[in-house]
């Protein structure tokens, strides 16, 4: 079996840019969101570069804007040698968009696929190694870490219910999966009408068991100025 990972940096990163320009930036000035730059690297290379550490990924997959592949290729000399680095994917307008188009990348041979969000640039080598595991064992897993606050379901400004969080998980990635189970649970979403923002809940729609995987609250989605900076301090500590 061979397993490949998807590394999303296509989307815009509108809640960031929102929060830099808030703070000051200039919105024409700056790159999507997967290109900011974290203690001197962009969150994409760093990400790239912690899923490297998995021996179980034989290839990862950039999946980036049309704009910005060229940059990205040009100015990727610190992914110089890295292992099963290859070609960046052009991604599309949706997130589903941009797995099916690095799913069109994978070789034949390519039997397992990860999903991972650029944006979380922290994930632990060791976490991306056990959800791998529970993906070849079971076919399809994901990453999620305890949900600690009170959970209200609200409508129109009004809480309607109050869900127990001893059942509740914040979905993270990577998330992992047969291949075969992730393109049908993509066609399947087409036909049926329905835009997803997690990929475990498109495949879940397979009726498929997907393994749920604790995952180190420091895999943390970078998702606006404060985050950077958060994870700017991680960084200078020295991340796990």
């Amino acid at each position: 079996m061979s397993v490949a990972a998807l590394v999303l940096a296509a989307g815009r990163g509108q809640r960031m840019r929102r929060s830099l320009v808030s703070s000051g930036g200039v919105e024409n000035d700056l790159p999507p969101k997967a290109f900011l730059e974290v203690a001197g690297r962009s969150l994409l290379v760093r990400s790239l570069l912690r899923l490297a550490e998995a021996p179980e990924i034989d290839r990862l997959v950039p999946v980036v804007p049309e704009a910005w592949r060229a940059r990205f290729e040009a100015s990727a000399g610190e992914l110089a040698g890295l292992r099963g680095l290859a070609p960046a994917v052009v991604g599309g307008a949706e997130r589903q968009d941009s797995v099916a188009a690095g799913l069109e990348a994978l070789p034949d041979q390519v039997s397992h696929v990860v999903v991972h969000d650029a944006a979380r640039p922290l994930v632990p080598a060791a976490d991306v190694r056990r959800v791998v595991q529970a993906a070849l064992d079971c076919g399809a897993a994901l990453l999620a870490t305890p949900v600690t606050d009170t959970i209200h379901q609200v409508e129109a400004d009004t809480l309607r219910t109050t869900l127990a969080r001893g059942a509740l998980r914040a979905a993270l990635t990577p998330q992992a999966f047969r291949v075969d189970w992730l393109r049908e649970a993509l066609a399947k979403a087409q036909t049926d009408g329905v835009l997803g923002t997690d990929d475990a809940a498109l495949v879940a729609r397979l009726g498929v068991e997907v393994r749920v995987v604790e995952g180190d609250p420091i895999n943390r989605k970078i998702t606006t100025a404060a985050d950077l900076v958060w994870a700017e301090a991680v960084l200078q500590r020295g991340a796990r």
